[in-house]
Formats: C-alpha cells, structure tokens, sequence
C-alpha cells in the first residue's frame, strides 16, 4: 500500500480513500479474497466474540461462506464445546432447517421464524420425517394456538442430497419457481437434511465454504485470560475448535503473555498444528510484537473503535484504527505473523481500507447484531421496524453475566464501572436480514476496490493499493443523499 500524503495525525477510515489505478481485472468475480493467515477463511470477514453478535447460527453461517465466527468467553464451557460440535456436524452447502411436530403451534412457529433467515418452519412428524413447511403466510391471520398440521403446506419442493449438489443454473430455476423459493434436501432414507432456498444456490457459486482438513465447517472461540487456559485450549481444541482468541480489553499485559505461553504449549508449537491463536488487543508495534513472540499467530488490533465501547471517552486510551492496523500488521509480518482489524468498520470502504493497510482479516460486531444469524430475540419499535439489542463486552450488562458466579460484594463491586454501552438497537436492513445479506453487500464493495486497484487477491492489493488523504468535507462529499438537496 502507498499513501500519497505523509500524515501529520493519526488516522481513521473516514480520513483516507483509494485511488484508481490501471486495472486488467476485467470483473469482480475474479477476485480471490481467502485470506494468509492460515484460519482457512475464504473472505476475509470475522464476525466478533460479542454476546450479542456470535452463537451457533452465526458460526454456521458465517463458515458456510466463507468466515469465521468467534464464540464469547462468556458462555458456559459445556454450552461452547456443544455448539463447537454442532457447527462441525452442520451441512457446508444447505442451511439447517427449523422443526415443529404438526402438533407444535403457530405461536411456537412465529417465534421460531427469526431464527433463520429461509422464512419457513419444517413441519415433522412423529417420525422426523418432513410433512411440508409453514411460512409468515400460512401464520398470517391465524390464533396462535392452531396446530401448525392443520396449516402445513406441502406443495414444498424436495430434493436428494445429490441433486441439491447439482449444476447451480437449472436447480436456482426450480427453487426460485416454488411458492416459497426453497426447497427441502432430504438424506435416502427421507429424513431431513436442510433447508436450499433459491438465492443459497446462487451464493454457493460465489462464496466458498470455509472448512477444516476433515470438510467440516470452521469456527473460533474466545478465551479469557483469567481462565486456565492451558485446560480449555486443550478442551477447545479436542471439541473441534479452528481458533482460539485469547481476548482482553488490554492486550499488552504481562497476563496476557504468561496466558499465551500456555495456549502456545498446550496447543503444540507452530508448524505441529493446524490451530491458530489468535491475541488482542493492542494499537502497538511493540505489543505486537511482544504477542507474537509470547505464542501468537495472529494479533487483535483495536482499542475503542467499536459502536459499542465507551473506552476512548471513558479513559483517553486508544488510537485512530486505520494507523493502528498499518503500524501493526506491519510489524506482524517481519515476523511472520497476521492481525486482524477488530472494530470501526461501518460500511464495506472501512473493511477495505483495513485490507489495504495490512490486515489479514477484518472482525465486525455490531454491524452484525441486526440480523437475524445473531443470538438476540427479535425486537419491534414503534414504527414497526425489526431491530435487536447489542451491548459492549465492557458494558455493566456483560460484566454482570460473566461475573455471575461470583458473590455478591464483588459483583457489586464490578458493576460500579463499565466501558461498553449496555443497550443499542440494531436495526434489520429491509428485506435483507440476514447476515448473508451484509456479507454480499461487504464483499461486492471489497471486490469492486481490487478491481479498482488491479489486484487480483489481496496479497496484490496490499502492494498497490494506493491511499490518499481527506477532510472531513471530502468524506461527506462521497456519502450519497436519501433526498435531494434543493
């Protein structure tokens, strides 16, 4: 990357943009964003470890394409290593289905509908084996206590295994001809597979799964370094884990470092594992350097750039994330090392931006709160619009779970400070809900800015990428408008 400005300050994404170069890359598609950093992702998306942005429909979407999601440190070790094997056990092409006897509810049904993105509940019988499926139009205008037997559809269409994996063109034309423009993958002997709507087939051509040695889907879980964490890294890796993110507010700590050196021998040295550790976060060459020779593969980068954190106003302490992630993932790479860029990024420029300045891959919170993948109930407003709640990891909300265990002086006495707002909305876009749906919106962006830049992958973007410099008005002047300004 070439900045055509030597900076005065220290940056943000809002402060920078790219400039056009000669480009031979005659379409987006041609563009290959995996990533370097041995984490096995295929885009270079990483969805947060955030109580309310990461949890078992998160990890599996994310993977199928082609990211990651890291699982909190908040939730109970079992619960962890359950989902950790349930990601593993999930279809990389398909989408896992929602079930309801025909006894179950339309009550039961509505409440369940948010949780996938598809827009259909499965109706099973007693035997598992699928009846038809009930959508938001077989529950519209219907008392919540109808058995939803009594309203299944079952004009669904259903396919093997084998021709769910068929050539993509034809199989979109015969979901997307169907009344609900999905389709039930059933195994031979008639059982439940998932869930292939007309749109998944046509991101099975762009996206590709992010999967382990075994095909399985990937995931990642964060470890706080107050645990064992020798102990859990080795439960985390034996359950399957990808990843493990030691995570702390402060990363450049001496308990940070003596937790590293565990994770580091319990997992094995490097190049006897395929599982990456991952250690944050730090806004320093020299904290990065320090993880990295303590045991990390790849350090976290990001103090106080999140929607949700409270730190910078709170304590002063953090730094402009554009020239924290350049500074780092500079030094990171003389030592063979990656970062990722963890936070403030808020349109799909800011995860280029990170990608040009060095960063392997790129971690999003709160942007990912508001679908429908994420942990959260879903929420109305006022005006009828669909949000969920986020909060900081740092706020008193999460402080108050992950303390939970402990009496209750020194609870209180924790919940006298926070640095994370405890409350956010986060809004649903309009008939795009789904995490899947940023990630097109995300990608397409990232894609067009190679192709922008000539590079054919990142590796090339990184080296011609070239940045220049902004004011505030000529960031505006690059926003577009709702209405018009006369």
């Amino acid at each position: 990357m070439r900045l055509i400005h030597t900076p005065q300050t220290d940056l943000t994404y809002d402060d920078c943009f790219f400039l056009p170069s000669l480009s031979s890359i005659g379409s987006r598609f041609e563009v290959d964003l995996g990533s370097d950093d041995g984490t096995g992702t295929t885009i270079p998306l990483v969805a947060a470890n955030m109580t309310a942005v990461s949890g078992r429909r998160m990890a599996e979407t994310m993977a199928r394409r082609g990211g990651l999601a890291v699982l909190p440190q908040d939730l109970p070790a079992e619960r962890v290593e359950d989902i950790v094997r349930s990601v593993k056990r999930r279809d990389p092409l398909v989408d896992h289905a929602l079930t309801l006897e025909a006894h179950g509810t339309i009550g039961q049904a509505r409440a369940l509908m948010p949780k996938r993105a598809h827009g259909i509940v499965v109706v099973v019988g007693a035997d598992g084996l699928p009846l038809g499926v009930v959508s938001a139009e077989e529950l519209s205008g219907r008392d919540a206590f109808t058995a939803v037997g009594d309203v299944v559809s079952t004009d669904v269409l259903r396919l093997s295994a084998q021709e769910a994996a068929g050539e993509p063109a034809p199989l979109h034309a015969r979901i997307a001809a169907t009344h609900h423009e999905a389709a039930l993958v059933l195994e031979d002997d008639g059982s439940l597979r998932g869930v292939l709507t007309a749109r998944g087939v046509l991101r099975s051509t762009i996206y590709t799964p992010a999967l382990d040695a075994e095909g399985r889907l990937r995931i990642a879980v964060a470890i706080g370094i107050n645990a064992d964490v020798a102990a859990r890294a080795r439960a985390l890796v034996d359950a399957g884990a990808d990843v493990l993110v030691l995570d702390t507010a402060h990363g450049h700590q001496d308990r940070m470092l003596e937790a590293l050196r565990a994770a580091r021998e319990a997992v094995g040295p490097r190049g006897s594992t395929s599982v990456r550790i991952v250690a944050g976060n730090v806004v320093t060459a020299e904290a990065t350097r320090d993880l990295i020779e303590a045991g990390a593969d790849i350090v976290k980068v990001g103090v106080g750039p999140g929607a949700m954190c409270t730190t910078r106003m709170m304590t002063g302490v953090g730094r402009p994330q554009f020239s924290a992630v350049l500074e780092c993932a500079s030094a990171a790479r003389e030592l063979g090392a990656r970062i990722w860029a963890d936070g403030g990024v808020r349109h799909p420029r800011d995860v280029a931006l990170a990608l040009a300045a060095g960063a392997s891959n790129v971690m999003v919170g709160s942007w990912f709160a508001g679908t429908f993948e994420s942990p959260g109930d879903l929420h109305v407003d006022e005006r009828g619009r669909a949000y969920k709640e986020s909060f900081g990891m740092a706020s008193k909300r999460a402080v108050s779970s992950r303390t939970a265990a402990e009496d209750a002086f020194a609870r209180a006495r924790k919940s006298l400070f926070e640095e994370g707002i405890s409350s956010s909305r986060m809004y649903l876009a309009d008939g795009a809900g789904s995490v899947e749906d940023l990630l097109d919106e995300i990608t397409a962006g990232v894609r067009s800015s190679c192709t922008y830049a000539g590079a054919g992958d990142l590796e090339a973007f990184r080296e011609r990428a070239v940045v220049g410099l902004q004011s505030a008005s000529g960031y505006a002047e690059g926003k577009p408008l709702a209405q018009s300004w006369s």
